[in-house]
């Protein structure tokens, strides 16, 4: 089946997932979670599959492709989470991203050739990726969270809120996810020191510091909420804050290499 066709299928699957999980905010008549899942996990393997094929089945960490591997990554995960706690609203958000980051990497991304990589790095890159979509999921749990409070504090709740799981169990959620993705983070910048050789000549250097700076804001979180009790607004604005760090650490470095310098590895 060609790529393309593969392509618009996963497409069609998010975006037919988002709509069916956004429907009892809207006022439209409920469907099945399950339905809708099944539909977004039909999608999440198709975007797998694009990955395999259109990328020659290696790990292709160029700037269009990397957005690609860490939406469908974050897309998985989504619907790991929904199985153990049902959070409608991250599908919403998550599904339609990952299809728009699909769409770009298949359709208007110009093509570019994989690196080979030994089991090292292969490895270090899956331990990093896994703990930013990890982070990437407490980071949209954060928003939600932030969403939901505001909301009942101005005592309008509303569909979205009427649809998320109590606060309490949203925000246990988000720290839960917090603390795994710390710790994937501190393996991966372990893994980094032993694998990585000379982190200036594979220009690394802005990414190793930014990838500390969240580490640290991320760690001081989890001991303000182990010593403090911290939690509501504080904690989203730790997250929200360590998330878009850790943004940059990748994503923005990679795109003034490639993009703005054209420094393509």
């Amino acid at each position: 089946m060609p790529i393309t066709l593969i392509s618009l299928l996963a497409l069609a699957g998010y975006l037919g997932a988002a709509a069916l999980l956004a429907a009892p905010l809207t006022g439209c008549p409920r469907t099945p979670r399950a339905s809708a899942l099944l539909l977004g996990a039909l999608a999440v393997l198709l975007h797998f599959g694009v990955l395999l094929g259109f990328h020659r089945g290696a790990l292709d960490l160029h700037f269009f492709a990397a957005l690609s591997l860490v939406a469908a990554l974050v897309a998985a995960l989504t619907l790991l989470v929904n199985l153990a706690r049902p959070v409608a609203g991250l599908g919403v958000i998550v599904f339609p991203l990952a299809a728009a980051l699909l769409a770009l990497d298949v359709f208007f991304a110009p093509p570019t050739a994989p690196r080979a990589l030994g089991w090292q790095i292969r490895l270090h890159v899956a331990v990093a990726l896994l703990g930013y979509g990890v982070l990437s999921i407490a980071a949209v749990l954060a928003i939600l969270l932030w969403l939901q409070e505001r909301a009942l504090r101005r005592h309008r709740p509303g569909r979205l809120v009427l649809a998320l799981p109590p606060l309490t169990q949203t925000e246990a959620l988000m720290f839960r996810l917090i603390a795994a993705g710390f710790a994937l983070l501190t393996a991966t910048l372990l893994s980094g020191l032993l694998f990585i050789e000379d982190i200036r000549a594979q220009h690394l250097v802005h990414t190793t510091v930014l990838s500390i700076a969240a580490w640290l804001v991320f760690g001081l979180l989890l001991w303000g909420r182990w010593r403090w009790g911290w939690r509501g607004r504080r904690a989203v604005r730790f997250t929200l804050t360590g998330m878009a760090v850790l943004l940059l650490a990748f994503f923005g470095s990679k795109f003034v290499l490639e993009l703005v310098l054209q420094k393509v590895n």
